[in-house]
């Protein structure tokens, strides 16, 4: 099959921002549309930028303190009074400490809180191991009824936010701490369910989420250099995921890689295996932790540690042509 249309990338040097301060704007757009968003946080509105709503709206904030669990239940009895309510933590203490809470009073009952984490993966950095949450899409996308989505970038994540919104049920959106690249460009259209082809090629494809697409892209300019065509695909929506443009990558490549900050066990790579491994399997690697937790260090030094910045995802990838070959 034909790929799809490349989506529209960001051209020039975009300042990099972090995708919770797209959140929090998001937020205040959608609270001056719509008067039945709700806004939860725990003791955290300053880091996880929900702070600039409560601000704009004091009677549809909350914020229950250190007690994430509790901070769930309040969101599900808002929401089973026919709010949309948008629930924030760090990531660790979001999926972490409130899995129950979520699967209980959130996805049983299939209710629009929408768990918002930010401060996830190993761009956490400096904090270590203790909060560099990298199983929380495993966690929540074994939920039934979940939606798990990882915006690449600050316009991504604006996006996913409104379809968060728009769509009843749960949400998990992870979210970074770190200052990104910002790699779409403004007239990106986020659809739920669908992957966005973003660089064409034939030798393999990089499937990536989050902050892994821009390392991604860059892996591919410098597989490029080399004579390798690298398809690059971001795949911010993890559940749904776009069987279909995964399967044309592997008809027409014949090889992916998958890239993310997070655990290879259940996250996007696993997911993606499963569709290849129902439907048409083909060689396949997946870049992330495995088995070993982060340390601290800065952003940059622990993606380099571990393999998931531009030269150590192209070096993946070349070993994984070897396998094709």
């Amino acid at each position: 099959m034909t790929p799809s249309a490349l989506a529209p990338l960001a051209t020039g040097q975009p300042n990099p921002v972090a995708t919770r301060n797209a959140y929090g704007d998001a937020l205040v757009e959608l609270g001056g549309e719509r008067d039945d968003i709700f806004v939860l946080d725990a003791d955290l509105s300053g880091s996880t930028k929900t702070k600039a709503f409560g601000q704009a709206y004091p009677d549809r904030f909350l914020n229950l303190g250190v007690a994430e669990a509790n901070m769930i239940g309040t969101a599900a009895g808002l929401a089973a009074q026919g709010k949309t309510v948008f629930a924030s933590s760090f990531a660790m203490f979001a999926a972490g400490k409130a899995w129950e809470q979520i699967r209980q009073s959130v996805c049983v009952p299939e209710l629009s809180v929408k768990v918002c984490a930010t401060h996830a993966g190993l761009t956490v950095g400096e904090d270590g191991k203790s909060h560099q949450m990298l199983e929380d899409i495993t966690l929540m996308r074994v939920l039934p009824k979940m939606r798990v989505l990882v915006p690449a970038d600050a316009v991504e994540a604006r996006l996913a936010i409104r379809a968060a919104a728009a769509t009843p049920g749960p949400f998990y959106v992870r979210l970074s701490r770190a200052a990104t690249p910002v790699v779409l460009s403004e007239d990106y259209e986020f659809v739920l369910g669908r992957g966005a082809l973003l660089r064409e090629g034939k030798d393999l494809a990089i499937i990536a989420c989050g902050v892994e697409v821009a390392q991604a892209l860059a892996a591919a300019t410098r597989l490029a250099a080399d004579g390798i065509e690298a398809r690059v695909i971001n795949m911010a929506s993890i559940d749904p995921i776009d069987a279909e443009m995964i399967l044309d990558a592997a008809a027409e490549c014949g090889a992916i890689l998958t890239a993310e900050e997070h655990q290879i066990r259940g996250g996007l790579g696993d997911a993606v295996a499963q569709v290849l491994a129902r439907n048409l399997p083909c060689p396949l690697e997946m870049v992330g932790l495995d088995d070993s937790f982060g340390q601290s260090g800065t952003a940059e030094e622990l993606l380099a540690f571990y393999g998931l910045d531009a030269t150590g995802i192209a070096a993946r990838a070349r070993d994984l042509l070897q396998r094709k070959a």
